[in-house]
């Protein structure tokens, strides 16, 4: 009536255990998140130093024309204002997670 210790703890009752852990992790291909920030960063930078770079042969008079300046200019601007964008975005993200109670 009464079964033994042993026979409760088979070697089978702890395969569901095992089934129940979590998964290996397993490291994701390709570059990392603060690679590709990295990246557009100095991307960003770079249209910066392109732009003035033209700006000031422009100023002396050496550029080829106006609108390969002010098309080198825009896309400096515009790239800076999206990267603006994006850090505003993180860190309203950041102050976000911070709030929440755990």
């Amino acid at each position: 009536m009464i079964q033994g210790v042993n026979k409760l703890m088979q070697p089978t009752a702890l395969e569901g255990v095992k089934a129940l852990q979590a998964p290996d992790i397993k490291k994701a291909d390709g570059p990392s998140f603060s690679d590709v920030l990295s990246q557009a960063i100095e991307s960003v930078n770079t249209q910066q130093k392109q732009s003035d770079v033209l700006t000031e042969a422009l100023a002396s008079g050496q550029a080829p024309d106006l609108h390969t300046v002010m098309i080198a200019s825009e896309k400096a601007s515009i790239s800076f204002q999206l990267m603006v964008q994006v850090r505003n975005k993180a860190m309203e993200a950041y102050q976000e997670v911070m709030r929440m109670q755990v």
